[in-house]
């Protein structure tokens, strides 16, 4: 079971500021391994109550809230991780379970009594939580990813664009989902998320960026025509 606590910062910028960034960033940081030459895919799928409890919490600006997703990085991945993410305040806490495709197509199904079997104490919270607030799928999350890693204080900057989504089709191991588009061409959202503290040769090379600060939930975009504009 992963369990990380850490601050993240998200950021809209353009692709020019992406080019700029990148070059400054592999000064000091590694880019992931699984970039390859262009970045990789993720996606997601989340969960939310009848009442988009999750969703409106975060719209509203709820400082303590969570969100509950299964997410993989490739449609013919053979496991997919059931994430917690909890924030409150600066600080976001992600705990996660690894789920084989069984146990994650009775997830999509809305089957969660496998949690029970499970000898971590965080399926059997999970299966909890899930049962008695009703969660069940609302929407698959999709986006090209190019990150940068730092082992000093667990440090990672991403880079995602190409924002896209569906809020009727939820198996996340479909080779070609039908998506719809969510952002508009070129715009890209940078995240910075570290343990403790940020290196100050990276402060320096952020503020080189032409940057503005967002809450930048991709999971309440997504759910903009199920929301007429809500977001």
């Amino acid at each position: 079971m992963l369990d990380v606590t850490r601050r993240e910062m998200k950021y809209d910028i353009g692709l020019i500021e992406t080019a700029s960034m990148k070059r400054r960033l592999g000064i000091y940081m590694e880019p992931d391994p699984h970039n390859g030459v262009t970045g990789y895919m993720v996606r997601s799928l989340y969960f939310d109550t009848p009442y988009d409890s999750d969703f409106e919490q975060k719209v509203d600006g709820y400082d303590e809230r969570q969100k509950i997703r299964l997410r993989v990085y490739e449609a013919d991945a053979q496991t997919a991780k059931l994430e917690l993410k909890e924030k409150s305040d600066a600080f976001q806490r992600k705990r996660s379970l690894t789920l084989d495709r069984e146990e994650t197509m009775r997830m999509i199904s809305g089957d969660y009594q496998f949690l029970l079997a499970r000898p971590e104490g965080l399926a059997q919270w999970l299966y909890a939580f899930l049962c008695t607030r009703c969660y069940r799928p609302k929407c698959v999350v999709e986006y090209d990813r190019f990150a940068y890693i730092l082992d000093h204080n667990d440090t990672r900057i991403t880079f995602d664009q190409n924002l896209r989504a569906s809020e009727a089709e939820f198996d996340i191991f479909a080779e070609s989902p039908a998506l719809y588009p969510v952002s508009p061409p070129g715009a890209v959202t940078m995240e910075v998320k570290y343990t403790g503290f940020l290196l100050s040769c990276l402060k320096n090379e952020l503020n080189h960026c032409d940057k503005t600060r967002c809450s930048n939930s991709k999971y309440c975009r997504a759910r903009m025509i199920s929301k007429r504009g809500r977001v």
